[in-house]
């Protein structure tokens, strides 16, 4: 077994031919890692994705094999997953105005190009799911909005197709069921990569609550500010301190690391119907 990539919350190794992705309790706001895990994060978000990739394969193919047949080591942080040629792109689909996309449109009217009615705010459902795609700036590291156009010209109008369908399909099945739980599933990231038959194969994670933005539905108000079940919780601390968004992160306190677990975890069990071991 060998380590062959290290990101901010996982770690990528070789194994048998297979990739082994493991989430460490890292968490990052701003692209930067806070210096204070989050206990069981690591757990919850890939026992989540590996539920996820088990509900959504009727949709489309995906990488993983096993959530459990792992090296015991990693205990239930880790899941076996076919290698992928992995697309440059993250696909992201928004049923909700938040976050980047608030601010995009406050300025133009408009997310990634896609036009929307105007007199929306923050909170408000979008008259339907958008396909909102970014990409990595090189030079600063941070997520930018890309257009479809954008996307076409990088990898071909036929994958670009593929990309935006799947990524919608996606999202209607996942916010459905997160909706018919309790859990407003406001957006969500997907990645995608060719296995080596040369299918289209969706990778990395799946609707966590690193990778989307939940909310609880029984307190959504457009508008305000909302009860987000995901990583919003300790972005907004962050915020609050003052901090500049620049290495070093500030340490979390106790209260908002217990917090924060509890909000994963409630996220975590809402979702599967499942109670998360304490």
């Amino acid at each position: 077994m060998e380590r062959v990539f290290t990101g901010k919350v996982r770690d990528l190794y070789s194994i048998d031919g297979d990739v082994l992705l493991v989430a460490s309790d890292r968490i990052s706001v701003y692209d930067v890692v806070l210096p204070t895990p989050i206990p069981d994060k690591g757990a919850l978000l890939t026992q989540l994705s590996a539920w996820w990739f088990r509900k959504l394969r009727n949709v489309m193919p995906n990488h993983l094999i096993s959530a459990t047949d792992v090296p015991p080591e990693f205990g239930n942080n880790a899941m076996r997953c076919t290698r992928l040629h992995m697309i440059p792109v993250e696909c992201i689909a928004r049923g909700y105005l938040a976050g980047l996309g608030l601010r995009e449109y406050e300025r133009s009217g408009t997310v990634s190009g896609v036009a929307l009615p105007a007199g929306l705010v923050a909170g408000s459902r979008l008259p339907g799911p958008i396909f909102t795609p970014t990409n990595k700036v090189s030079d600063s590291g941070h997520d930018e909005f890309i257009t479809f156009d954008d996307v076409t010209r990088e990898i071909g109008a036929g994958t670009a197709q593929r990309q935006r369908e799947e990524t919608l399909n996606l999202y209607a099945m996942a916010e459905q069921h997160a909706l018919d739980y309790g859990v407003i599933g406001a957006d969500t990231k997907f990645e995608f990569g060719w296995d080596p038959a040369g299918q289209l194969t969706l990778g990395d994670e799946a609707v966590t609550s690193d990778s989307s933005r939940f909310w609880l539905a029984e307190k959504w108000r457009p508008g305000e500010q909302q009860h987000s079940l995901d990583k919003q919780f300790v972005r907004d601390w962050a915020t609050g301190t003052g901090w500049n968004r620049e290495p070093p992160g500030p340490a979390v306190p106790a209260g908002i690391v217990a917090e924060t677990r509890r909000r994963y975890v409630e996220a975590y069990e809402r979702i599967t119907g499942v109670g998360f071991p304490s």
